[in-house]
């Protein structure tokens, strides 16, 4: 019998005996109604306060088959109510619905789909680094074994979107697609890019036929596992005869203290709002780690945006080795927006495309900030919370180091009078919102080209 008829038949049993308790003391007693129930339940639960009046013969023999009934019946619903309880404890059901709960409350996690020995290395790094995280594992075994050591694991396909979803890819800050097969990570970062366009995604490939594909697939970065041992392997060989190159992946414990030193973000330094990736070519040098408030970030992603306050462990490159030419500065970009969303989106597309890009997330604030990092265009949204997108272009176009500056406005109204007022003020190009979100990049690219031209 399973569990819920035994309830079931518990309580039917309990509420029977006291039932019959109530009537027998009633009729063979004469008790009041109330007298009867009352003596019907300190019988069966043998709480024995004493008999209300003096009983029968009859009234002690209905009462001796009354407990041996009754107090049977209700231990019978003990033992139900105990081996519920016991099951729902243990029931991988509710051991699922707790860790859905875990998942639900996580933001700008890291989904890790894979635990073989690329995922497991992984995920040792985010553990000791205090960052959260989600691992996707389709077999049965290794799901349990993980879960049983208190990491959050999910049992399924990584590839199906039900399975991402359950994993919070729609709050998620970044996904590592680690599994053992190309297409399958192609599927993976494909869904991923689908339902979270702005997910820093870094995939695995082992043939370099698939990273190609891989990448206009959506994903950010590949990586190669055997490519990657080799390469470190010959830099560790390069640092050791002091020949190293820009771009070369060094790890810090290699190099010597005296190649290594701290930078600061701050005004005087002109990183604030900058991203990593535009951080080393500003500075030039590789960034290899992170401290803010205390906490380290080591390797951090290309797109991490630095904050005032951050200081910046960095290994400085070796121009000699590069015939003393210095590295061509990328097209600078700044981008006003009060939607986070839309901020890291274009972010990571205008990355990808090449540009340095600086966001602000309020008018005065990106009206500053445009005088004074001098980008070669600005995006500015129409509709901000402080003031309003056109008062941010005339304010620039206003001042004297805003006269060189591209002017983009980037809206969803498509009135004739708010591109006659933004030509007024000194817009250069009024951008339309389409689904198309590599529009916008493509159109600065565009026009920075057709300026240099003229």
């Amino acid at each position: 019998m399973d569990i819920r008829r035994k309830i079931i038949l518990s309580l039917f049993l309990t509420s029977f005996f006291l039932g019959v308790g109530t009537v027998g003391y009633v009729v063979i007693e004469h008790y009041t109604p109330l007298e009867a129930i009352y003596m019907a339940v300190i019988t069966i639960t043998t709480v024995g306060y004493g008999e209300i009046h003096a009983l029968s013969e009859a009234g002690r023999v209905f009462t001796i088959f009354l407990l041996l009934f009754g107090v049977g019946s209700l231990a019978f619903a003990a033992h139900a109510f105990t081996e519920s309880m016991i099951a729902r404890a243990s029931s991988p059901v509710r051991g699922k619905r707790v860790m859905g709960k875990k998942i639900s409350r996580l933001k700008g996690h890291t989904i890790i789909c894979g635990h073989g020995r690329v995922g497991g290395a992984a995920a040792d790094h985010l553990a000791q680094s205090g960052r959260s995280f989600v691992i996707l594992e389709n077999s049965i075994e290794k799901s349990n074994y993980l879960r049983e050591h208190g990491v959050l694991c999910i049992t399924g396909d990584a590839t199906s979107e039900k399975t991402l979803i359950s994993a919070g890819i729609k709050s998620a800050g970044s996904l590592l697609a680690l599994l053992n097969s190309d297409p399958d990570n192609l599927f993976t970062v494909l869904t991923a890019r689908e339902l979270n366009p702005t997910l820093h995604i870094v995939a695995r490939s082992e043939s370099a036929s698939a990273e190609s594909k891989i990448l206009r697939a959506g994903a950010d970065s590949i990586i190669s596992p055997y490519a990657s041992a080799g390469r470190r392997v010959a830099d560790k060989i390069m640092v050791k005869s002091r020949k190293y190159y820009p771009g070369t992946a060094i790890e810090a414990a290699a190099l010597p203290d005296s190649q290594l030193k701290w930078i600061e973000v701050n005004e005087k330094t002109g990183l604030i709002g900058h991203a990593v990736a535009a951080a080393a070519n500003f500075v030039g040098a590789n960034i290899l780690g992170i401290r803010r408030g205390g906490k380290d970030f080591l390797a951090p992603t290309p797109d991490f945006q630095l904050e005032t306050g951050d200081r910046l462990l960095v290994v400085p490159v070796d121009m000699a080795a590069v015939d003393d030419v210095p590295p061509e500065q990328p097209p600078k970009i700044v981008l006003v927006d009060d939607n986070p969303v839309i901020r890291r989106l274009y972010t990571r597309l205008f990355q990808k495309a090449g540009f340095n890009i600086i966001t602000s997330s309020t008018g005065r604030e990106g009206y500053k900030l445009i005088l004074r990092e001098q980008p070669d265009a600005a995006v500015v949204d129409l509709l901000l919370e402080d003031i309003s997108g056109l008062e941010v272009c005339e304010f620039v176009r206003a001042s004297e180091d805003g006269q060189q500056v591209k002017l983009f406005l980037f809206t969803a109204d498509e009135r004739d009078e708010v591109r006659e007022n933004a030509i007024k003020v000194g817009v250069d190009v009024v951008v339309l919102k389409s689904p198309d979100a590599a529009e916008i990049i493509n159109l600065v690219r565009d026009e920075i080209a057709a300026g240099e031209q003229r």
